[in-house]
């Protein structure tokens, strides 16, 4: 071998050798989804800067919060270019039932340009996020079930998924059955599927994978957070008393698609406790 052939097999190797170190890099990064709301503080000051301080964590998947017509203020197409410039995707959106809040973009108001503007930008999910306490009512309750199947119904001929997120107050008694499985008997599993916050059913003392055997294939997004224990306050993942091992052993019964970090609040720096969160998952096996 002449001299050029030898520096060319050289620098040939040393590229593979870089390369190999590159991807294998890129390997171990793992990347999750994060609930926007933990961080709405910094999201009202800065989007942008916000959502590349979650991809620094290694969050680069979204549900959104609050579309009201905009998003974040923004236009779809304004919000799709910040989406672009940051690396990051938005999975799926929260929306109001629109009994209580009259604004656009609930499921009782705007909820059809809501869908068109939700999937423009990419989203796979949309869901039904909370009751405020004025509509946990019996007349409610009696009402949501349908409000459900048809927002879903529409969610459905756009290619979007539509699910309800709990809080704790769904496991309370409504006639001869509870809040939730009264949701979950009364809407079409083709419809309407559940977000389960695995938190809140945890605070309200019920064991998510019971619900999982109980109604297979219904749980197709979780909100992973834990519990503090003691005070029972939301802390960072990982800091808390939820077994997350065996729940995410049971997450071919919930029939389990996609799911968020979330953290409500923090007793120090959020991106510090996300962060928290981001390290103890990304060691466990099933992520």
């Amino acid at each position: 071998m002449n001299r050029s052939s030898f520096l060319k097999t050289i620098a040939a190797g040393a590229a593979g050798l870089y390369a190999a170190n590159l991807f294998a890099g890129n390997a171990k990064k793992k990347y999750m989804a994060v609930q926007l709301f933990s961080v709405r503080e910094a999201v009202s000051k800065n989007l942008e800067g916000t959502l590349e301080k979650l991809v620094g964590i290694g969050y680069n998947e979204l549900e959104i919060y609050g579309y009201d017509g905009l998003f974040f203020g923004k236009t779809p197409a304004e919000f799709k270019t910040i989406l672009k410039n940051t690396g990051v995707k938005v999975v799926s959106s929260h929306h109001l039932t629109g009994f209580e809040l009259k604004s656009k973009g609930t499921l009782k108001n705007g909820w059809e340009q809501a869908v068109e503007d939700l999937h423009s930008i990419g989203a796979q999910y949309m869901a039904c996020a909370y009751l405020f306490p004025n509509e946990r009512t019996t007349e409610v309750y009696a009402a949501l079930p349908d409000l459900l199947n048809k927002s879903g119904e529409k969610a459905a001929a756009a290619g979007i998924g539509f699910a309800y997120h709990n809080h704790d107050f769904e496991f309370e008694k409504y006639n001869n059955t509870l809040v939730y499985d009264h949701l979950i008997t009364n809407t079409s599993s083709k419809l309407v599927n559940m977000e389960l916050d695995l938190y809140w059913i945890s605070k309200a003392g019920k064991d998510p994978v019971a619900y999982f055997n109980k109604y297979p294939g219904r749980f197709p997004l979780w909100h992973v957070k834990d519990m503090e224990a003691g005070t029972g306050a939301i802390t960072e993942v990982g800091h808390g008393t939820i077994n997350f091992d065996r729940i995410f052993a049971a997450r071919k019964t919930a029939g389990l698609k996609k799911w968020f970090v979330e953290q409500d609040t923090s007793k120090g720096d959020i991106f510090e406790s996300l962060k928290f969160s981001y390290d103890y998952l990304a060691e466990k096996k099933y992520i």
